[in-house]
């Protein structure tokens, strides 16, 4: 009697079945069953959507946004400022070469509007300010010898003294006396001031591009000797006056010149290359950059020192400078089809 073969498991022959049905699926043929709606109701409603989906890509995203073309933020930028003119105060006549700092001509800058001066001021002692903290007293007692106040003008000697006016007392420090509030005389610089002009010079280059322009028109020479900005008609001349800057800013001058203050000056240059490159212009914008409305931290004020020789000793006068600050900030982007064209390299300058 034979032996009997050995049945296949149940899931081998499963296998076998599913990869036949699969082999003959391969080569079946499909196609979509359309069904045609006869409704003119939803056959309205189908086309408004086709032509709001059009209208979209080709109003907005091809015209409004501009999305196919290829764009490039934050140009390569070179700032050079120069400021003239002069003005006077109570005892002198001032020129650029004292209220600007610094001279170097960046952009960022300083023009002097207020100073506080500390006259011949040499090494010794003398009553500490009274605004410091702890340092008015009633005796020796109250003043600790050798203690420096870091918000302080020196180290404290120990004695108790009077102060430079009044009927209270003060420690007496070590250090340049007398302190800045015992003796300083303010004087107004601002009178002349928002007459001042101000040269901004400003080159922009997009790498990506190799796209530049500046802000000044090749036109004959003294053209800028005889010119003042102007949006419509002297747009490429950027000689500013410093109280137009600050009345576009919003500012009153004379507050401003008083307690100090930030005003920036924005240059945007957002250049599309689908148009000439003349079309590709600077616009000017200018506005207050420190909060004014917050007392603690408003206005703008530096303190700096001229020093001298007097009978062999070292004097110097202590100078506290209320001013307007200028910051020059540029931005923008270019844009240009993403399938590109060159840009003419002699087309763009100015």
């Amino acid at each position: 009697m034979a032996a009997a073969e050995p049945k296949a498991p149940a899931g081998a022959a499963t296998a076998r079945r599913l990869a036949r049905s699969c082999w003959s699926a391969f080569w079946d043929y499909e196609t979509p069953k359309v069904i045609v709606v006869k409704n003119r109701r939803l056959g309205v409603v189908y086309r408004l959507v086709q032509l709001l989906i059009l209208l979209y890509f080709v109003w907005y995203v091809f015209i409004v946004q501009k999305s196919y073309q290829d764009r490039e933020t934050g140009p390569e930028s070179s700032v050079i400022t120069k400021v003239k003119g002069i003005t006077s105060s109570e005892h002198k006549v001032w020129d650029v070469e004292e209220y600007v700092k610094p001279p170097e001509g960046g952009s960022v800058f300083s023009i002097i509007t207020r100073i506080e001066v500390t006259p011949s001021q040499t090494v010794g002692t003398c009553p500490e300010s009274v605004r410091v903290t702890n340092a008015t007293c009633g005796s020796d007692e109250d003043c600790v010898a050798g203690h420096l106040d870091m918000l302080g003008n020196g180290v404290r000697t120990g004695r108790c003294v009077p102060y430079y006016h009044g009927a209270f007392k003060t420690c007496e420090v070590s250090g340049w006396c007398p302190v800045e509030d015992g003796a300083s005389v303010s004087q107004f610089l601002g009178k002349m001031a928002p007459n001042f002009t101000i040269l901004i010079k400003n080159s922009i280059h997009y790498p990506k591009f190799q796209f530049s322009k500046g802000n000044i028109e090749n036109r004959e020479n003294g053209y800028l000797k005889r010119c003042t900005f102007d949006e419509v008609s002297h747009l490429y001349c950027p000689i500013f006056k410093l109280g137009f800057i600050v009345e576009q800013a919003g500012e009153n001058f004379t507050e401003l010149a008083h307690w100090g203050g930030v005003i920036g000056v924005i240059i945007t240059w957002d250049c599309d290359l689908d148009l000439p490159p003349s079309k590709c212009n600077p616009k000017y914008s200018f506005r207050r950059l420190d909060p004014k409305h917050i007392p603690a931290s408003s206005g703008y004020n530096f303190r700096f020192a001229k020093y001298y020789k007097v009978n062999g000793s070292t004097t110097r006068t202590l100078i506290k400078a209320y001013g307007i600050r200028i910051d020059v900030i540029v931005h923008g982007q270019v844009a240009l089809p993403a399938w590109g064209r060159e840009v003419q390299p002699d087309s763009h300058h100015h």
